[in-house]
């Protein structure tokens, strides 16, 4: 168990898989390498600057990498591009296992990001005071 800033106990995420270290790697990459989107998402979501919630992004999970994490909230934040519409099995499968381990996955096409970014945050903020999700 850790300590969150206001000194309540909450539950470790689950570790990443074996292949961690490549994971890992893989997520420092994409951090460098973000989408104009995710750079844009980055820049209301870092420094607690939604509602003074923290965010992760690039985040290794589960053997996966989420572009954005919530870890109060055990919330992912998935942005899509058109790449998605061919990898749709791929997508359901990685929810489905991120769900497996408490976590719920939130997902907006890029185009969402670029022409409503303020609703975007507003869904964000939604899901996240939702709070984690039923075990």
């Amino acid at each position: 168990m850790a300590h969150n800033r206001r000194g309540s106990r909450r539950e470790r995420l689950p570790s990443i898989s074996a292949s961690g270290a490549s994971i890992l790697e893989k997520a420092r990459s994409l951090r460098v390498r973000q989408t104009d989107c995710e750079l844009l998402l980055w820049r209301k979501l870092r420094d607690r600057r939604l509602a003074g919630i923290k965010f992760r992004r690039q985040y290794a999970v589960g053997g996966y990498i989420v572009d954005f994490f919530c870890p109060d909230a055990r919330l992912a934040i998935e942005l899509d591009g058109g790449e998605h519409a061919t990898r749709r099995d791929y997508d359901l499968r990685r929810e489905r296992d991120l769900t497996a381990r408490g976590i719920r996955t939130v997902r907006f096409w890029n185009s969402d990001v670029l022409q409503n970014l303020d609703g975007v945050l507003q869904t964000i903020l939604a899901a996240v005071c939702e709070g984690p999700p039923s075990p």
